[in-house]
């Protein structure tokens, strides 16, 4: 079983948005790992070079799942990021 990939994207340092952000997807993440899913979670800067070819010029907060931008310029709480990566888990 492959791991789901979710990348916050957001300024660095990270303003209050972008750190609550990470941390309602990590607690989404920790939902999910509990039920014996894989599930990593990184931070991006949007500013970055790489970021910015990759997704474009993105809003920041975005949460992006599997390198598809699901939320953008939102600040998600964690149960509608566990409901966008319940979505992305693999079936059977």
């Amino acid at each position: 079983m492959s791991a789901l990939k979710v990348e916050v994207i957001g300024v660095n340092p990270p303003c209050p948005r972008c750190k609550k952000t990470e941390e309602n997807a990590r607690k989404a993440a920790k939902r999910l790992i509990a039920e014996g899913h894989q599930v990593e979670v990184t931070k991006l800067d949007v500013t970055a070079e790489e970021t910015i070819s990759r997704f474009g010029v993105v809003m920041s907060p975005a949460v992006a799942v599997n390198g598809v931008v699901r939320i953008m310029g939102k600040l998600p709480d964690p149960g509608v990021i566990e409901r966008i990566l319940r979505k992305e888990l693999p079936v059977g």
